[in-house]
Parts: C-alpha cells; structure tokens; sequence
C-alpha cells in the first residue's frame, strides 16, 4: 500500500464505515504498432491512484478531460480491466473476482452513463432496458420484473405506462432517468455516476441532480460523481478528489477544497468559475500550454510544465500527496 493511499484509508475508518477502497489503481491501455500489431507502449490513463468512499457519501471526482475520471469509474465497476492495485469493496478486492463471484458482486456496484443516447438500446422498450439485469441475475417471473420496473420509472419521475416505449421517443432528461432507474434496479450500496448531467440542459441538469440527491437519501446509496463542471459536483459532493493526467492531485472536504485549494491546479480550476455578479472582480488563472501525453508524461510532478510555481525540485523529484491540513491532502511540494 502507498503512503498516500494508507494516510486516506486511517482518516476514513476514523470517520465512518469504508465502503470502498482503492489503492494504487492503475489502467494501462496497449499501444500496438507493425505489421505484427505488437505492444510498442502504453497509455498510462490511471497511473497509482487511491481514494476511498465511506457508506452513504458522494465522492467528487474533477478534472480536465483524459485525466483518467471516467476509466477509474469504469474500473471500479468492472468494465475496464485494472493493470495493476486493488479495489477493495466492503474489505474484498473485486480485482480478483471471476465468475459467479463477479456476478454477484455486480448487483451491488451500478453505473450512470454519461450519454443518455448511447447508453440504451434502441431496439429495446424501456421495460426490457431496465429489467435485464434484473433477469441476469435471478427474476425470472416476468410479473415481478414488471412490477418491480413501474416502480423504479416512478420513483424517477416518468409514468409506468411507458415500459412499452422505446428510448427514441423520450427527451434527453427523460432517457438519463431512465438510465438511472435501470441502475437502482438491482439496489446497489455504490452507483458510479460518470458525467450524468453534463448532455442535459442546465434546467434539466438541475431536477436530475435533486432526483439523485432524494434517491440518496431514500435508499441510502453511496456515489462516485464524476464531472467536469465544479459547481456541479461542490453541489452534491462530501468530499472532492482532483485528478490531472491519471494523477490525484488534491482530495478534501467539498466546502474545505472551495475555500481554500492548496494545489495550483485546483487553484487554476476554480478561478474559471463564473461569478454571477458583475461587480466581483476575480482574478483568473489561465493555465499555458496542453496537457501533456500519458504515453509519456513528465519527469516528477505532471503538472510541473503548465505551474507557475515549479521549481528544479518538481521535475527531479515526483510529490506525494501528503496532509497538508487535518482531511486535507495534496500532491505538491509547496502546498
């Protein structure tokens, strides 16, 4: 266990029941090239990450795009395959698991898609959609499939007359529902929530947020929110991990992070958040160049060729994230 990931774990046994750990987590995807199609490297997406999530809590997770939110998410639940670590669920590394062990892990640990269009079956009718899992694992009686879909469809706000109609008759809110009632329907503890909002208008964004914070609350779920848009996840988040290029950057407190960044990056984020006021003036931190590759990042810390802070030290010498405050960690040499 790293450093970093065994200080996160001892803060959150101390505060509450651990559902989820992970430790050390890296995704690896193969680079092939020749005529022979042979691995000549690798896309490092997630490269050493460790968080952990209590029972009951939504766990933020933020960054720039390829910064690896979306692959750990789909880790976690399965669907990409882990290089390398450990993903410790209620004390069991999942990483491990194979067959019927696996499926019935899964039932416990869903996932909300990002695009609500691609997501659902077109040749399916919602029924079927949202009551397949629930067939894969067990419920055979169609009677008690049906019943148990026109619940969840009202539970998420639609009428449970629509098991018989298809995803192309339905708005972009209404399918992302739809894909939410599917996840609830084999009652997870932990439902990974990779961008649920961010192909939905803003007002529309706003009633699925509330839908997922009263279904929290009702069934006692634990999330994994990942996001682009910092207001949206300082709105529903406990806690906020900040990645940069398969990297954790900054882990705290949601209230703690937003007053008070200690990262540069997280510091750079926040300055881009529009202040509806005009009369606030907000000094804005524009961050130069691009991000760099993860077939082949930089020397020390990642961020070092974009900080206005870096030093000799970051490029010969990689941070660990460390606490900086009490339940506050960064990865910088001069947070």
């Amino acid at each position: 266990m790293t450093i970093e990931s065994e200080a996160i774990q001892q803060h959150s046994d101390a505060n509450g029941n651990l559902l989820l750990d992970v430790r050390d987590l890296k995704t690896y995807y193969p680079i092939l090239g020749g005529v022979l199609r042979r691995r000549v490297g690798w896309v490092k997406a997630v490269d050493g990450v460790s968080f952990s999530i209590k029972s009951g809590e939504t766990l933020g997770m933020v960054g720039e795009s390829g910064c690896g939110k979306s692959t750990i998410g789909r880790t976690v639940v399965r669907l990409v395959d882990a290089t390398g670590g450990k993903v410790m669920f209620e004390g069991r590394d999942i990483l491990s698991l194979r067959g019927q062990e696996l499926k019935r892990m899964r039932r416990n640990m869903q996932i909300i898609f990002q695009d609500p269009y691609a997501s659902l079956n077109p040749r399916m009718p919602v029924g079927d959609i949202i009551g397949e899992g629930l067939m894969v694992h067990g419920m055979k009686s169609r009677k008690e499939r049906e019943e148990r879909v026109q619940y969840y469809l009202e539970v998420v706000g639609l009428r449970k007359e629509y098991v018989r109609r298809y995803p192309h008759e339905f708005s972009g809110g209404q399918r992302q529902r739809i894909g939410i009632a599917r996840a609830l329907a084999l009652r997870p503890k932990l439902v990974v929530c990779d961008e649920p909002v961010s192909a939905l208008d803003v007002s529309i964004q706003s009633q699925v947020l509330n839908l997922l914070s009263d279904l929290q609350k009702e069934f006692g779920l634990t999330y994994l929110f990942i996001a682009h848009d910092l207001s949206v996840v300082e709105y529903i988040s406990d806690r906020v991990v900040v990645m940069y290029l398969g990297k954790v950057a900054e882990v705290a407190d949601s209230e703690r992070l937003y007053a008070n960044p200690k990262h540069p990056y997280t510091q750079a984020l926040l300055s881009a958040i529009p202040i509806p006021d005009p009369t606030v003036k907000k000094q804005r931190i524009v961050l130069h160049g691009d991000v760099p590759s993860p077939i082949n990042p930089p020397s020390g810390c990642r961020f070092r060729t974009r900080c206005w802070l870096a030093q000799s030290i970051c490029a010969e010498q990689e941070p660990q994230l460390r606490q900086v405050e009490s339940g506050h960690w960064a990865a910088c040499h001069f947070a």
